[in-house]
């Protein structure tokens, strides 16, 4: 080859290469941005072991599980440990702690002692200080269903669907305040920075869908619960598997192309974006945490189409809308809230893993008006709660069921914890209760109608079967398929897990 030869092809090789390394190096420069950002340059995307480690064991002796996630696709449906009866949860979290004793725990002694002191209570003070006489339910209890199980008026439509549900009695917590409350329930720990259950179950089961969140929390319409985020948030698991939190009134921010740009223009830009990735990618094969903040990047790509698309909710039929109670002109609250449940069960038709669905706020406008915290007022302030929260959560649960949802979804009604059996000395509410208090589950795996536990005659504490939110939370973990003391996550030097050290699988309420 010639010397003029030679510099034509060492200048075109340059020319390419010079515009090959500008693109790859832009895109890297971005991808730096974005990652420095969120503070995740130098952090860890994935679980620094995601396969079965042999070398450690948990307290019961058992060897740990952890996913096999494949960097590129860190929300894609993994294996659960063993046959599961459900697919996907919702839970429905009444923030404030609802009263039991006012909803679907029926004590005919409250009724027939009504006015007179409780029994061994000389002197009881609880959350907010000395407590007045029992005091039975402003609601009438009725039968309800087949079954008969005794619900009271204040959620009629719900004590309706009493044949579907599967009640749990004599649940207790560790703690009587609201916000460590929350986090108990919602994490198995009462301190902020442990994983959601949510969390812990997409992070193990990923998700069916590929265009939306694999955990998605929808907010009360009157704002967060007192413990916020905790209550979706991932701990110490990998940032990845947070829940997303959105509901029908506030969608997602930021989905709408910038003004201006047309939509075959995005999708050619998010094209080209994708290929630079791909490219820088191949470069860094071995690159796992690059491979998951750009699979993390197109899925919110993916979630500018369909997102919008399963929050408009104008498609839904007139029977529909008007069996959630959306349509209540005369109540907006309830209607928001109705529409948020709506949000729920498209999300689970979309194939969302997990949605954590919120009935009442932290504390806005004085106590117990945004929420189930019936201190002072009790009556007034459940009939407005009991109003927004009925017939939309009925609704809910017939939609699932009527559309063949219910054989794989399993749906959780919780609360903090319970109420007393008394009211306050000098006032006309109920106190914190985390002696016994009341949830329920329905759907896949799970027996029904059926009660399991009970708290004494006036409700004031689990004196049959006693089970512990780690409980609670096991039997959760088992009808998903995965083994409570075996799913861990090594952080700080310890196995962690949801039911930490404790809890065992309620057996009896398995169908």
């Amino acid at each position: 080859m010639n010397n003029e030869s030679e510099r034509t092809e060492v200048a075109a090789v340059n020319r390419r290469g010079f515009m090959d390394d500008m693109a790859q190096g832009l895109s890297g420069i971005a991808l730096a941005s974005l990652l420095a950002g969120d503070r995740l340059l130098s952090g860890t995307v994935y679980a620094a072991e995601t396969s079965t480690d042999k070398s450690r064991t948990t307290v019961g002796g058992k060897s740990p599980i952890r996913p096999k996630i494949d960097p590129s696709r860190p929300f894609g449906a993994r294996d659960a440990h063993f046959e599961a009866h459900a697919k996907n949860v919702v839970v429905i979290f009444c923030s404030g702690a609802c009263s039991h004793l006012d909803t679907f725990d029926y004590k005919p002694e409250l009724v027939s002692r009504h006015g007179q002191a409780m029994p061994g209570a000389d002197g009881l003070l609880t959350f907010q200080g000395a407590q007045g006489n029992l005091t039975r339910s402003p609601w009438t209890f009725r039968p309800r269903g087949e079954s008969g199980k005794m619900v009271s008026d204040l959620v009629p439509q719900l004590g309706s669907l009493a044949d579907d549900m599967c009640f749990f009695h004599s649940l207790t917590s560790k703690t009587n305040t609201h916000g460590p409350g929350e986090n108990f329930m919602s994490t198995g720990a009462t301190l902020d920075g442990f994983p959601s259950i949510g969390a812990w179950l997409t992070w193990a089961l990923g998700s069916e869908s590929e265009e939306l969140p694999a955990y998605v929390a929808i907010p009360d319409p009157r704002g967060t619960p007192q413990s916020s985020v905790n209550n979706w948030g991932p701990g110490f698991l990998p940032a990845a598997f947070q829940g997303t939190d959105f509901n029908a009134s506030k969608p997602i921010r930021n989905l709408h192309r910038p003004t201006g740009l047309s939509a075959s223009d995005d999708k050619r830009t998010r094209d080209f974006l994708q290929r630079l990735n791909r490219s820088h990618l191949n470069r860094f094969p071995g690159d796992t945490e690059l491979a998951a903040r750009i699979s993390s990047y197109e899925l919110a790509a993916r979630m500018q189409l369909s997102v919008p698309e399963v929050s408009d909710l104008s498609s839904e039929p007139e029977h529909i809308v008007k069996m959630y109670g959306a349509d209540d002109v005369e109540n907006p609250l309830k209607a928001s809230y109705a529409r948020n449940c709506m949000l729920a069960r498209r999300l689970v038709e979309k194939g969302v893993r997990f949605v954590q669905l919120f009935n009442g706020a932290y504390q806005t406008g004085g106590e117990g008006v945004s929420n189930w915290d019936g201190h002072k007022s009790l009556e007034p302030q459940y009939e407005k709660h009991g109003q927004v929260f009925d017939q939309p959560t009925a609704a809910l649960l017939k939609d699932l069921k009527q559309r063949g949802l219910l054989k794989d979804t399993l749906v959780v009604w919780c609360t903090e914890f319970g109420r007393m059996p008394t009211f306050q000395k000098g006032a006309s509410g109920r106190d914190h209760n985390p002696s016994g208090f009341t949830a329920w589950l329905a759907g896949a795996g799970v027996k029904a109608p059926f009660s399991y536990g009970a708290t004494d005659e006036f409700g004031y504490k689990a004196v049959e079967n006693v089970s512990t939110v780690y409980d609670f939370h096991a039997t959760i973990l088992h009808l998903l398929g995965l083994d409570h003391e075996r799913l861990t996550f090594y952080h700080n030097g310890l196995e962690r897990r949801l039911t930490d050290v404790h809890g065992h699988v309620i057996q009896d309420v398995l169908s």
